[in-house]
């Protein structure tokens, strides 16, 4: 099946979010949709798949190239039902449900009239084997780690048969191996004669797998199906931004002196999570990774740090002093500890609430005079960060869940920010950003420990690990396997050790 759209339009309140878009996208190929943040990649996604309908254009598809029919999906069932797929950048799972019951939902096996446990079983399984992933099928996915919902999304697409397959950000939480393991799927399904979409920040993986390319500028597709083999890193680079680009890198840096008190220490901490005897220390002024697979307890790590699951035995020490940490708002109003989540959705930004009020919520004390916090301080404080992380508003009342993915996590992080914390936990911070703001991202990263901010990073992107870390912990189950020395910044070497102990017994 072959899929176009031609001249679409979609409006929102103050934003022209597509402006006569045009896509091809053909049987057989792998087909980048690439833009910056805002430019209408996941408004087009959502337009194909019956989540909006266009205020104007026209979505046709063709089974012989020669006939066209126009299409109407007026919800995503439809969509699905035309052989449409889609893995959204924002996850659509139940978290009461298992996970088979998740992979199954949307083309649910049944017999006599009831669902078919069996049947539905079989299926799940059969999807999880594409991405060589082992999951109970029975566990609720409210359980699992957030990679591990990412590929169940994925499997759930993978279980209607898509001719047509849009993912969206597919491996932003996925390390590389993870990564490599869902672009053999994608391979497989390009080679059995889908056409799949892939729409992402990393220009690597693009050049890696894609075959074809369309880019959006401000709602404007300024490509279209042009053969990445005729184009650059640079060239794409200078497509999405409109003008000359060079990717901006943080200037080396000397090693840390490490010989004070730290300002973070773990000692010898088990969680009620399965952490057991985990030990690391982060300085002022230092940037300490945090690297592994998927289940090697990362983030769980980081929320029992914050007081989001128990900490069992061993000790949290805040500049050399034993600290109890019971909430997040604990750890930054007692310990000046802030934590950029990796799940904006749920607990990054409050969706329904204006980007004024989610920058300012971290500091409404400050900004309080006689109980009261005005609207004026709020817009103050908006603007200083709208400037510096170049976020797209159409205002300052704009609710946050109408902001791009890439434009929440800016909103995520600015709050701490505004916080003035002494430390922070940044988890996945570039999760759905653009190359441009992505390395300014890192500038920003690098800039505030050059100030003296401690900062426990977790990222499943080893290249951006690598570019920013000083020491990179290696954690495998729950444990950890082995420390880098990353103060060279050389992505060969430190990459390769990073390696070895992710598959290696625990050492450290």
């Amino acid at each position: 099946m072959r899929l176009r759209a031609q001249g679409l339009v979609k409006m929102f309140p103050g934003v022209r979010a597509l402006d006569g878009v045009n896509l091809d996208l053909r049987p057989g190929t792998v087909h980048a949709l690439l833009g910056e943040n805002g430019a209408g990649k996941s408004t087009l996604i959502k337009v194909l798949t019956g989540v909006h309908r266009p205020d104007a254009g026209v979505v046709e598809v063709s089974e012989d190239d020669a006939t066209w029919a126009p299409v109407t999906f007026g919800k995503p069932q439809d969509a699905t039902a035309a052989g449409i797929g889609v893995v959204h950048q924002e996850r659509n799972l139940v978290p009461r449900f298992s996970v088979a019951e998740n992979i199954a939902l949307q083309s649910m096996p049944r017999r006599h009239g009831v669902v078919d446990k069996s049947a539905m079983r079989a299926l799940a399984s059969r999807c999880l084997q594409q991405l060589d992933l082992h999951l109970d099928l029975n566990r609720p996915v409210a359980e699992l780690s957030v990679a591990q919902m990412q590929l169940v999304e994925v499997a759930k697409a993978l279980a209607t048969d898509s001719r047509v397959l849009l993912l969206d950000e597919p491996t932003s939480t996925l390390t590389s191996q993870e990564a490599d393991r869902l672009y053999a799927v994608v391979r497989r399904l390009r080679d059995d004669g889908a056409c799949v979409v892939l729409v992402t920040h990393k220009l690597d993986e693009v050049f890696a797998i894609a075959d074809t390319v369309t880019v959006l500028r401000d709602g404007r597709s300024v490509a279209e199906g042009r053969a990445l083999s005729e184009l650059s890193r640079s060239d794409v680079i200078d497509l999405m931004v409109g003008r000359s680009f060079a990717d901006l890198q943080p200037d080396p840096t000397p090693p840390k002196d490490r010989s004070g008190i730290a300002a973070l220490e773990l000692a010898h901490v088990s969680t009620s999570v399965g952490h057991e005897d985990v030990s690391l220390t982060v300085h002022p002024g230092e940037i300490v990774g945090l690297y592994g697979l998927v289940g090697a307890g990362r983030s769980e790590l980081a929320r029992a740090l914050l007081g989001l699951d128990d900490i069992t035995s061993g000790s949290v020490l805040i500049r050399g002093q034993e600290a109890r940490i019971r909430s997040v708002a604990d750890a930054l109003h007692r310990y000046g500890m802030g934590y950029v989540s990796e799940n904006r959705k749920e607990e990054g930004v409050f969706l329904e609430q204006p980007v004024t009020r989610n920058v300012a919520v971290t500091v409404w004390r400050r900004l309080s005079a006689w109980g009261m916090v005005r609207d004026r301080s709020e817009s103050v404080l908006l603007d200083t960060y709208v400037d510096r992380l170049g976020i797209r508003i159409s205002g300052h009342k704009q609710l946050a869940g109408q902001l791009s993915g890439g434009n929440q996590q800016k909103i995520s992080l600015a709050k701490w920010l505004a916080a003035d914390c002494s430390i922070l936990v940044i988890d996945e911070p570039t999760v759905g950003i653009d190359v441009r703001t992505k390395a300014s991202f890192h500038t920003l990263i690098a800039e505030l420990a050059a100030k003296g901010l401690a900062i426990l990073l977790i990222t499943s992107d080893l290249p951006e690990m690598v570019t920013l870390a000083d020491r990179i912990l290696v954690m495998h189950d729950r444990q950890l396997a082995g420390e880098v020395d990353n103060v060279a910044h050389d992505y060969a070497a430190s990459s390769r050790q990073v390696v070895r102990y992710m598959h290696a017994e625990h050492v450290a």
